[in-house]
Parts: structure tokens; C-alpha cells; sequence
């Protein structure tokens, strides 16, 4: 059996090789974009829901904004939002990951991008968005969602909004996180919840979006964690 040493100059290098290739090519085709909104939300969202039909209107909204739009590229509420998009002649960006079940790169996007490494396509979220906007979800969207909010509450991206969409889905985690994290043990600061908006409306989600471009401006460099 060949030993840990070997192995390493055999796969290890190609390997980097392959990550700088999937940065390589992602950063060129998204530094032509317009700063965008990234919506995260679950793959298993079927048409019918109602925060599929949230996400479409959301996307479509933004997008007559003249907003990209960026999901993750595959289906449920990924779809939703590269359809809203879409409709509403925007740029509908899908930053598709390759996994064995579920995800499959879907017909909406007008600017996909392939990805099989999850840290590098989770850069490119973050790298192109002045906010984020996240929906009903697994595990995937509550990585999503931790990930981002940890680096706006360490201060290596700016104070970018950070929206929760859907209070019936959201109220009990954030519940627990003031009771757990910031009230008994004081994982967290007294200020870091208001990091984020949690809303049912989407038009209230769209004005947090556009009046912080109207107050701030869009991003004229690359976010803190990337420079």
C-alpha cells in the first residue's frame, strides 16, 4: 500500500492546480457583474410552495433593480430565484456544485458556473454580493447563513444586509440564539442579532436591499476577506 508521502507529490499538487483553475475561471466571468444579491434557500422547494413563489418574486423584483441575482444554480428555491431573475431580464447567476444526488444545474441561469470544490464556489458567494438574502433550507443554508454572518460580525466583510426570509422558519432558531448564545452564555454580543432583518415581506426585503445601495453605494473594491 503506498505510503501518505507518495501519495501527496502524486495528488496533492494536481489537486491545487484544479482549485486555482475553478478561481481562475469563476473570477473572470463574475468580475464582469454588477455587485449582486446571493439568495440561499433549499434544493427540495417544490414549485408550489410558497417561498418558491417568494424567491421568483423576489429575483424578479431585484433584477428590474438592474441587481444580479446569484443562487447556488441547482433546483427548489435556487431555481425560483434564477427564474425570477430571469423573467425580469436580469442576470441570473448559478454557481452550480457537483454532488452524487439532488443538485442539477438548472434551465434559468443565464450566467452559470461550474464548481466542485464547496469552499471555492462559497467565495464567489461572498466575493460578489453586497447582500444575501436566505430562505427555508438544510444544512446547506444554515452553513450559508453562519458563514456569512461570521464574517460581517468579525469584520473581515462589510455590515452587507443580511436578510432571513420567512419568520415561521426562522423565529425559532433566532429565538434560541438569544436565549443560548447571547443571553446565558454570552457566546455572542448583545448587538450581533441585529445583524440580521428577518421579514415575511418581500418588498420589505427589496427596500433593505436598495436602500443600502442608495445609502452606502455598491462595493467599489473587493470585500475585506478577500484582499
Amino acid at each position: 500500500m503506498e505510503n501518505r508521502g507518495t501519495g501527496f507529490i502524486k495528488e496533492d499538487p494536481w489537486r491545487v492546480l484544479r482549485i486555482m483553475g475553478e478561481f481562475v475561471e469563476s473570477f473572470e466571468t463574475l468580475s464582469h457583474l454588477n455587485p449582486a444579491v446571493t439568495v440561499f434557500g433549499s434544493a427540495r422547494t417544490k414549485p408550489r410552495d410558497p417561498y418558491y413563489k417568494a424567491a421568483v418574486e423576489l429575483a424578479k423584483k431585484l433584477a428590474r433593480h438592474n441587481i444580479p441575482v446569484v443562487t447556488g444554480g441547482g433546483p427548489g428555491i435556487m431555481e425560483a430565484a434564477n427564474k425570477g431573475a430571469a423573467l425580469g431580464n436580469g442576470k441570473s447567476v448559478g454557481l452550480n456544485i457537483e454532488l452524487p444526488h439532488e443538485q442539477g444545474g438548472n434551465r434559468f441561469t443565464n450566467v452559470p458556473v461550474n464548481f466542485h470544490y464547496f469552499f471555492s464556489r462559497k467565495v464567489c458567494f461572498v466575493k460578489y454580493s453586497f447582500a444575501f438574502v436566505f430562505m427555508p433550507g438544510g444544512f446547506g443554508t444554515l452553513d450559508e447563513l453562519f458563514e456569512v454572518l461570521t464574517l460581517v460580525q468579525t469584520e473581515r466583510i462589510p455590515k452587507f444586509p443580511l436578510i432571513l426570509l420567512g419568520k415561521k422558519n426562522w423565529s425559532g432558531l433566532l429565538r434560541w440564539l438569544q436565549s443560548e448564545l447571547r443571553d446565558n452564555s454570552r457566546y455572542i454580543g448583545p448587538d450581533d442579532l441585529k445583524l440580521l432583518t428577518i421579514t415575511d415581506d418581500v418588498d420589505e426585503a427589496v427596500a433593505v436591499i436598495t436602500q443600502y445601495l442608495e445609502r452606502v453605494g455598491p462595493p467599489q473594491t473587493v470585500p475585506m476577506a478577500f484582499s
